[in-house]
């Protein structure tokens, strides 16, 4: 039986006990993906929380999280399944040791007994609670494995030439993510729900920020969301995600810090940031004036 939440707000809160902060139709879009059996596509920027809406979706409903993580050349062997030759020879030559030479031949050493199972074999084959199957960065992916994947989505399925087609006895939430590095193709989005993941709002960031790093000074907290709110309106190659506000807010508390200043800021760029042409363009004058503007639309002062 596939696991579910029973109302969009169920799905709010039970996502906010584990400190993620879903906004209504987020959680709108989870509810339908879990009632109408349905996959669900996250899109958005790198780094806006669209892989932990599955970890924090595994936990809610109590099920196995099982993730395949895409990237460029990935093939059935890897995502699917591979025959487990080593048993399969053994397996001959046992009954060739016991005199069954004739029965090795008979035998179907391409059966499922066979078969290692990778993520979405795994998937498909779970026994008790459907698992939440985590499909990360379909857009990482080339189109050809792309089109394999429609018969999943579709059919809650796979086709394995020696065996022949393997269904689902529990259909599994599916979960996509693509950060857009290309196009996903119509036909796969065909086959899904859709939401995409923006940037938060200051308050809403700073609600997450609360929520996920509750040890964070609340007067440094509120500094770091205006800096960073205000950062991503600059010319950068990547701007910082909320993983990256999330990651700084925890450093800057590491080093005992509780409010920002020009040479905290550039000392600590590198948590921010990831590219050095972007660190680069911040220092000499820039993170100061950013600093400014955060502080004068917050209004925000620093201790005398």
């Amino acid at each position: 039986m596939t696991p579910t939440l029973p109302s969009i707000d169920a799905v709010q809160a039970s996502f906010a006990e584990r400190g993620y902060v879903a906004d209504r139709d987020l959680a709108t879009s989870v509810f339908l993906a879990l009632s109408l059996e349905r996959p669900l596509l996250l899109e958005g920027e790198a780094g806006v929380g669209k892989t932990e809406v599955a970890r924090t979706l595994a936990a809610a409903l109590g099920t196995d999280l099982i993730r395949l993580q895409c990237y460029e050349g990935i093939d059935v062997a890897t995502a699917v399944y591979e025959w487990d030759y080593p048993r399969q020879m053994l397996e001959i030559r046992l009954l060739e040791a016991r005199g069954e030479g004739e029965k090795a031949a008979a035998r179907d050493v391409f059966s499922e007994h066979f078969l290692l199972r990778r993520p979405l074999l795994q998937a498909l084959r779970a026994t008790g609670p459907a698992p939440v199957l985590l499909i990360d960065e379909v857009d990482r992916a080339d189109e050809e494995f792309e089109a394999f994947l429609l018969e999943l989505l579709s059919d809650f399925q796979v086709t394995i030439p020696e065996i022949g087609t393997l269904r689902a006895g529990v259909k599994p939430v599916v979960i996509l993510t693509s950060n857009r590095t290309r196009e996903v193709h119509d036909a796969l989005k065909r086959r899904c729900l859709y939401h995409w993941i923006d940037y938060p709002s200051a308050a809403r960031e700073l609600e997450i920020l609360h929520a996920r790093q509750p040890g964070v000074d609340r007067r440094l907290a509120s500094e770091i969301v205006a800096f960073v709110q205000r950062l991503r309106s600059a010319d950068l190659t990547k701007v910082p995600g909320v993983a990256e506000t999330l990651d700084w807010a925890a450093a800057l508390t590491t080093l005992g810090w509780q409010q920002l200043d020009d040479a905290r800021i550039e000392q600590t760029l590198g948590v921010l940031l990831k590219y050095q042409e972007d660190i680069g363009a911040l220092k000499g004058g820039s993170a100061s004036a950013l600093l400014a503007e955060s502080r004068a639309g917050t209004g925000t002062r620093t201790a005398g």
